[in-house]
């Protein structure tokens, strides 16, 4: 299961010394309930276990290791995530952890084009500003849909 390995490693909660704080996107919805995530040198929100929020677990933490650009519809990736090998392998496999992860994100992210668009373009800034970005094999999305 390749998210197992997202307890050990945690590279997406912390930001490396000598760069910006990473200020996360937040739908208006968890806006509202959050206010703000901001990882200045690790994630608030991480505890031993992982993430603390549960449930509330902001969506754009969700998608990761991908990123969404709305305006192609398109899906990318974070290339330094050590877990997109075996996610990339995984996509072959409609049954696999990765498909259902990525099935989950499309069908939110469809939601959200209709209700927060503006939380999705500015998601997609943030992380082609802050990850070294690679396209996706497998793109769920037609440019026509």
């Amino acid at each position: 299961m390749p998210f197992d390995h997202c307890a050990e490693c945690r590279r997406c909660c912390f930001v490396e010394e000598g760069y910006p704080p990473l200020e996360i996107s937040l739908t208006k919805k968890e806006t509202q309930s959050l206010g703000g995530v901001c990882i200045e040198t690790h994630c608030p929100h991480l505890g031993p276990a992982g993430c603390t929020l549960g449930e509330t677990k902001p969506f754009s933490c969700k998608l990761y290791p991908l990123a969404y650009n709305p305006q192609h519809r398109e899906f990318h990736y974070d290339s330094d995530c050590p877990l997109m090998p075996e996610y990339v392998r995984q996509l072959k496999d409609t049954g696999s952890e990765a498909s259902r992860h990525l099935a989950d994100c499309s069908k939110e992210l469809a939601r959200l084009e209709k209700t927060d668009s503006g939380f999705l373009k500015n998601n997609f800034a943030i992380d082609s500003d802050y990850f070294d970005l690679k396209k996706l094999p497998f793109q769920p999305f037609s440019k026509e849909n």
